[in-house]
């Protein structure tokens, strides 16, 4: 036993080489440009949003909340990949510690998984605000959000913890390099030489229990806000209530679509599809939900276009007099 684990610990690598994005090493800089521009804009946009939530009496408010974390979930998924990812492709700088890799690892799934709950919360959200309307207040109490909020992070963390122990656990001898800009569970596991049959199960299993349970949760609700919306007589009343659900239906199409498809495509298309289409993909996933939400959610809600407006006009008016 004591060989074994010596052996073991032998055959763990002390740094993995990422490559960035296998086949396309040439346009590198390119690639960072759009790259580079739509971090900015998530940075940006997001930290605006909690701004405006924070100090704006207004938005002080359910809705505003689970998009505070959401707007924390989208800095936290993209902070974790692209910084990285854009090293490698400015400087060169392609190492990254075993440690580092599992900690990366960790903080991806974990904030993809919070993406997903939030959708999900938000869901309950506004099917408690359309079918039950005169209880909304009284149900999504603030202590309410607290605990679904804790519950869900609570839910992911758990299951992406034993994640890392069983990337943790295997032995290395297939080199150290990932054709990939961060590390990826899949990925990282291939390099093994051991079975990895656990992984491949338990990783499946994870999407299941969360991107699963969520997009079941998400799409029952908007069955029953269907339901609801259509049995409304008036056609302004109908109206007024579908777009209060706009910028969530837009969230949800920008977080699930490039999920699908690497999902689906790691496990039915893996020969046909280029593997460079699959690492852009994967950045896509981890970055059009943090650049694109607060722009749709900005756009879409009245309330935070009246106080983006409002903070504008106000520094305008401030310049003006003291010139």
């Amino acid at each position: 036993v004591i060989m074994l684990m010596l052996n073991q610990t032998d055959l763990t690598p002390a740094s993995f080489i990422l490559n960035g994005i296998p086949g396309l090493e040439d346009v590198h800089m390119w690639i960072s440009f759009p790259f580079c521009s739509m971090y900015a804009v998530a940075v940006v946009g997001n930290c605006g949003l909690l701004y405006l939530i924070r100090y704006e009496d207004s938005l002080h408010r359910t809705m505003y909340y689970f998009l505070a974390m959401l707007s924390l979930t989208d800095l936290v998924m993209s902070t974790t990949t692209i910084p990285k990812a854009l090293c490698i492709f400015w400087f060169h700088l392609k190492e990254i510690s075993f440690n580092e890799c599992l900690v990366q690892m960790f903080f991806i799934y974990t904030s993809t998984g919070m993406e997903s709950g939030v959708l999900m919360l938000m869901a309950l959200d506004r099917y408690v605000a359309i079918c039950y309307p005169l209880r909304y207040s009284t149900i999504l109490t603030n202590p309410v959000i607290a605990k679904v909020g804790l519950a869900t992070f609570l839910r992911v963390v758990l299951l992406v913890i034993p994640l890392t122990f069983i990337i943790k656990r295997l032995p290395y001898c297939r080199g150290n390099i990932l054709h990939h800009t961060y590390c990826d569970h899949m990925s990282v596991a291939k390099l093994s030489c051991g079975n990895i049959k656990v992984n491949v199960i338990y990783g499946l299993m994870v999407a299941l229990l969360i991107g699963g349970f969520d997009i079941l949760c998400i799409t029952i609700s908007y069955t029953m806000i269907l339901r609801a919306v259509v049995s409304l007589s008036s056609a302004d009343a109908r109206q007024k209530a579908f777009s209060t659900c706009t910028a969530h239906i837009c969230a949800i199409v920008f977080s699930y679509s490039p999920a699908f498809f690497c999902f689906f495509s790691h496990r039915f298309g893996g020969h046909t599809i280029p593997p460079s289409c699959h690492i852009i993909v994967a950045n896509i996933y981890l970055l059009l939900p943090p650049t694109m939400n607060p722009i749709v959610y900005g756009v879409k809600t009245k309330q935070i276009r009246d106080c983006v407006i409002r903070i504008f006009s106000s520094s305008k008016d401030i310049k003006s007099h003291s010139i």
